[in-house]
């Protein structure tokens, strides 16, 4: 009771017996009204909806998962954005690693919602990027649930499935690598490196200048680097928004293992010239550094005018990427409207380790050619010969600071772009790329 009702049914002046009755019922009265739905814990606030949780399982079950659904595997991946055997195999794996995603008993001997019913709700929140209650009529969920259900699932992908989809190419997959920019007619290319900023609609206030940037509002900024077959090698997300891509990449830890003398070691020659680190391609904001190749805004020679086409052409490839990334996952396309940075940093990386289990899961048709790119470049045969050795011996501090050192030198960046211009002319010349 407040201490203004207390003083005043302590009042020696308010005799009246019938008169402290009457303030006495109007305190219990304000009280009662005053804390109504202060806090979360008011059961009264809240209302029970029965769901009918199991129908809506077997409902889901006859449309997607049964041996004859209602709805074939073509239209199952246009609704989940992967195919039927992907989206079991991610289930399985969930439930084995969470018990969340295995459907059981509450206290009450309810059964409760199904590992179906919970992937469905968080796979549509990502692809859609609806509201969380838009699903309730349907998978028979509720929003705090549908909210819960995308975190987990998020957290889930991230720990199981990171360590293998979200991690720096081996020394196979580089030597693949190199063989498909060799074709292009960039020697040593790693793949296109960029940025995106995805807008944090529900950023704090306290945050709001630290996240805003050039585009007058908070984002955050995700830093990625993709090869041609749009398979996203790396990415670095976090970074407040007020940063620009030179912040992001002195944060980044993309040269890191270069660096500590653990990566693959690359050595090719052009024009007669021997180099030993690999390079991804650019635009104009990044530093003239050795293992960043840029365009030239003003060609002046028919050398560098092709040069400059060929280059903003296979750059292209990070700007397809972040495109596809939004086209699977409409989360990350709008205003992100979690609180948390962390639920974020979840989500983002869980959409693109799915984006590389599309890739890898469509990656070869019923005719062994490649799906996700024009050629008909088989994985299997791309980096059988000669392969990439990686360095695992521990080194110096010199040595680190050396390689730090070679990898900021402007002076073997212009020479770089200098042997790649006269490459593709020549090669240009002798009708192999046109």
């Amino acid at each position: 009771m407040s201490k203004f009702f207390k003083r005043l049914l302590n009042d020696s002046s308010s005799s009246d017996e019938e008169e402290r009755n009457m303030w006495f019922v109007a305190a219990i009265e304000f009280e009662r009204q005053n804390s109504q739905g202060s806090g979360s814990g008011d059961r009264s606030s809240r209302q029970y909806r029965y769901r009918d949780r199991v129908s809506g399982h077997y409902q889901l079950l006859n449309d997607y998962f049964v041996e004859n659904p209602v709805y074939d595997e073509t239209l199952f991946r246009r609704r989940f954005r992967l195919s039927r055997p992907l989206f079991l195999r991610i289930l399985h794996t969930l439930q084995q690693h969470n018990d969340y995603f295995v459907q059981r008993r509450n206290a009450a001997n309810t059964v409760g919602l199904s590992g179906e019913q919970k992937m469905t709700a968080a796979l549509r929140m990502l692809a859609y990027g609806m509201s969380a209650d838009s699903l309730d009529e349907y998978v028979r969920i509720g929003e705090t649930t549908t909210i819960e259900c995308v975190k987990r699932f998020c957290q889930g992908v991230v720990e199981i499935f990171g360590p293998e989809y979200l991690i720096s190419p081996n020394a196979a997959d580089i030597s693949r690598l190199l063989r498909k920019a060799n074709q292009r007619g960039f020697p040593g290319m790693l793949g296109s490196l960029d940025c995106m900023h995805w807008t944090w609609k529900n950023c704090p206030a306290a945050y709001h200048g630290m996240y805003t940037g050039h585009v007058h509002r908070p984002t955050i900024v995700l830093e990625a680097v993709t090869s041609y077959d749009l398979w996203i090698w790396h990415a670095f997300f976090g970074m407040p928004g007020s940063n620009n891509d030179i912040n992001v990449l002195d944060a980044s830890n993309l040269f890191a293992n270069l660096q500590e003398g653990c990566g693959p070691s690359i050595n090719y020659t052009i024009m007669g010239n021997h180099y030993n680190m690999g390079y991804y391609l650019a635009d104009g904001i990044y530093p003239k550094w050795a293992t960043i190749v840029q365009s030239i805004s003003h060609p002046q020679e028919l050398a560098h005018d092709f040069f400059a086409k060929k280059h903003e052409s296979y750059r292209k490839d990070v700007e397809r990427a972040f495109g596809v990334l939004q086209a699977r996952f409409a989360i990350v396309r709008g205003p992100a409207r979690f609180w948390h940075h962390e639920d974020l940093t979840f989500i983002m990386k869980a959409c693109i380790i799915l984006h590389n289990m599309i890739i890898e899961d469509e990656r070869v048709d019923d005719n062994g050619l490649v799906a996700m790119t024009s050629g008909n470049d088989d994985y299997d045969s791309l980096g059988t010969d000669g392969p990439v050795e990686v360095s695992r011996c521990p080194i110096s501090f010199d040595h680190f600071m050396a390689t730090n050192r070679a990898i900021r030198d402007s002076d073997t960046h212009y020479a770089l772009r200098r042997d790649i211009i006269a490459h593709l002319w020549t090669l240009h010349g002798q009708g192999v790329i046109e």
